[in-house]
């Protein structure tokens, strides 16, 4: 067991490092900054309660990405997180917009943006583990606790859900191409 000085000066590292990652990706979960550092707080405070446990320190980025998804799961489930905002939320910094889609412009960037606000913060989550964090569906199930087909209709609702809005949209393309689908499935069309 580690003694408490190391811990808090492992952990200071961990933090140092990771923290602008750990940011990103709590943003793309919850589509807003605020939440977001909450997010990671309230991540990294768990860390810490279970620091004398992890054996694998290695794993660390793994465990507290986990650790984000499920508490942030955990939050919309609770009655008083069911609220949504009205406005739209807001757009990370310029170097943290590039992540989704490198060399995109930032009018497709921001749309995504807003696309992704609309959906559930379920399928947010096993699309932004999918497509984000290039997980498979037997990763996402293990990430998010849930069974691999509850991972596979999320995404097929969220990527649906998605596809109509970007439908509606008077400027939307109807190529195929224009249709967001997962790595290694076939478009039904």
């Amino acid at each position: 067991m580690r003694d408490e000085d190391a811990r808090d000066a492992e952990l200071g590292a961990f933090v140092a490092a990771r923290s602008g990652s750990l940011l990103r990706y709590g943003y793309l979960l919850t589509g807003d900054r605020a939440r977001a550092e909450d997010l990671v707080q309230d991540a990294l405070v768990k860390v810490y309660l279970a620091w004398p446990r992890i054996e694998d320190t290695g794993s660390l980025d793994r465990y507290t990405r986990q650790t984000m998804t499920r508490l942030h799961v955990s939050w919309w489930r609770r009655a008083v997180n069911r609220e949504r905002p009205v406005a739209i939320p807001e757009l990370p910094d310029e170097a943290d917009a590039a992540a989704p889609l490198p060399g995109a412009p930032v009018e497709e960037r921001d749309e995504v943006w807003r696309l992704l606000a609309t959906i559930g913060p379920r399928q947010r989550a096993v699309l932004v583990l999918r497509f984000y964090e290039g997980l498979d569906d037997a990763e996402i199930a293990d990430v998010l606790g849930c069974a691999v087909g509850t991972v596979r209709s999320q995404a097929s609702r969220g990527l649906a859900h998605l596809r109509d809005r970007m439908a509606a949209r008077p400027s939307a393309s109807t190529t195929p191409a224009a249709r967001p689908t997962a790595p290694g499935r076939e478009d039904p069309r």
